[in-house]
């Protein structure tokens, strides 16, 4: 057995079962889960109470956790409803977003507070689609024109910010171009992978094994997306490329193949489980962990960041919500575009990559992953209430 202790990965598998059992004990806390999971990380880590430490082993199922948030985001993404003006507005969207970061980001620069712009902007270009389908859902607006809007500039912006992320600011190193030519290659791959696999799913032989597999002990269905999601990584990381992008397209690829549900309507369920139910709280757990939040506390400048930063979300992701506000109204437009800058996962880890390559300082950092946190807590639960309110009751 290696010379490993448990410790640690036990008191962090604990906060995230603690987690949300308080929040469902006391319901009229409205709070994410993961915005207590981040925050117990950062009390009981070596910058608060320094109870918990990050070992090996809870390195290793952190990173596991963070492949596989990635590839649950990916996996939310309906490609077939990416068409027609819905994408148009959806890209001219994210364009507008990198403008205004861009524009944000070197204000901040000449204020000295980040050492790159361009990693800001990205840093604020996405939008947590694993946290606005859930508001989307309990307004009852999934399938309607705000919710579709919605989740179609998220998923763009998802995809965009991994994507920029990878190509510029990756922590493999290697130039932009070489990159570039790197994300082409893994992009054919990754192409072919899903023809394959798309073919293979329509064999009958291999579509009935699949099935007769699926709810025994085998769970082929999960070991099959397991091992297309560390293959992605795997190769993502010899390409040279940001192993996050492998495990997004890896959600992706699955997410598009497996369009039909019917004879297998619990696996969608059974990835959740493993991911929520264990691995993906243990990153933001240990995100947690690495916050450190003394060089905000104890300098008032620096605190002054966190809203500053905020506004920065909300200006660059809110904004180009307002390219449809015919479409869907003043009031509406508002809570898409409080969606839209709703933001944590990606600013996590973009925030990780910047203090990495030296592009951005952790007390930079820590304000960021703040803002973000407000984001959640503030963000979602106003357009909620925004949605909720029927059109006609809505103040003019």
């Amino acid at each position: 057995m290696p010379d490993v202790q448990f410790t640690n990965l036990f008191a962090v598998v604990l906060v995230a079962l603690l987690a949300p059992l308080l929040l469902g004990l006391a319901p009229r806390l409205r709070i994410p889960a993961v915005v207590l999971e981040i925050v117990a990380g950062i009390v009981l880590g070596p910058h608060g109470l320094g109870l918990v430490d990050i070992d090996l082993p809870v390195q290793i199922v952190s990173l596991l956790g963070l492949g596989f948030l990635l590839f649950l985001a990916g996996l939310e993404i309906d490609v077939h409803r990416l068409r027609g003006p819905v994408l148009r507005l959806a890209l001219l969207g994210y364009l507008i977003t990198l403008v205004l970061g861009g524009l944000a980001g070197a204000g901040f620069a000449a204020a000295g507070w980040v050492h790159s712009p361009y990693l800001l902007a990205v840093t604020l270009s996405a939008t947590s689609l694993g946290l606005v389908v859930p508001v989307l859902k309990d307004a009852g607006q999934v399938d309607g024109e705000v919710g579709q809007s919605t989740i179609a500039a998220a998923s763009i912006a998802d995809f965009a910010a991994v994507l920029v992320l990878s190509l510029l600011f990756s922590a493999e190193g290697g130039s932009a171009g070489e990159r570039l030519v790197m994300v082409a290659l893994f992009a054919l791959l990754v192409a072919t992978a899903g023809l394959v696999v798309s073919t293979a799913a329509r064999s009958r032989r291999i579509g009935a094994t699949l099935v007769r597999l699926q709810d025994t002990t085998a769970e082929i269905r999960v070991r099959a997306a397991v091992v297309l999601l560390v293959a992605f990584v795997a190769l993502a990381e010899q390409f040279g490329l940001e192993t996050i992008l492998g495990a997004f397209l890896a959600g992706a690829v699955v997410g598009l193949v497996d369009r039909d549900s019917s004879s297998h309507p619990q696996f969608r369920v059974k990835l959740a489980a493993l991911g929520y139910g264990f691995l993906i709280p243990v990153f933001f757990v240990t995100s947690g962990l690495r916050l450190d939040l003394g060089g905000l506390l104890a300098d008032p400048a620096a605190l002054l960041r966190v809203p500053l930063f905020l506004l920065a979300l909300l200006v660059a992701r809110g904004v180009p919500a307002y390219l449809s506000v015919r479409a869907l109204g003043p009031h509406s437009t508002a809570a898409v575009a409080l969606l839209q800058a709703t933001s944590l996962p990606f600013i996590v880890t973009a925030t990780q990559i910047g203090v990495t390559t030296g592009l951005m300082s952790p007390v930079t950092a820590a304000a960021l992953t703040c803002a973000g946190l407000v984001s959640v807590l503030v963000f979602p639960a106003i357009a909620l209430t925004l949605l909720k309110q029927p059109a006609d009751s809505r103040p003019v």
